[in-house]
């Protein structure tokens, strides 16, 4: 149950990642802080959004377009956003036809990226926190 905490927790982080980077990044790709709450859930939505659509996208696209499996991860997190930003929570917005298109791009690379490394850094330091518990 914790392992399961922890990469839920490790999952919501790498994406929180990518819409950061994504709205640094891009001019048109806009985080509303004045209403924090609403990017707090935009954050879960999103994460729950791909976790569930790339494994049924890719379903389809195996049976429809083989030729898009290789895209699954882009294709979820533009699907994933354009969800987000129709919802009225309020907490982000894409406003132009660059941000739309590089926007899935550089969260999803962040997300992997963030997703592979943060456990890295987690386990590392559980296992030094260990290995100092044993030495005390």
């Amino acid at each position: 149950m914790v392992m399961f905490l922890l990469r839920a927790l490790i999952f919501l982080a790498s994406a929180a990642l990518g819409l950061l980077v994504a709205d640094a990044l891009l001019s048109g790709f806009r985080i509303d802080w004045s209403d924090w709450w609403g990017f707090v859930l935009c954050i879960v939505i999103f994460a729950v959004l791909q976790s569930v659509l790339a494994p049924w996208i890719a379903k389809v696209a195996r049976r429809y377009a083989p030729a898009l499996l290789g895209g699954i991860g882009i294709i979820s997190t533009l699907v994933s956003l354009l969800i987000v930003v129709l919802l009225p929570i309020g907490g982000m917005h894409i406003t132009d036809a660059q941000s739309w298109i590089l926007a899935p791009v550089i969260v999803w690379v962040v997300t992997a990226v963030a997703t592979v490394l943060l456990p890295m850094v987690f386990i590392k330091r559980k296992a030094e926190d260990r290995r100092d518990g044993r030495r005390a």
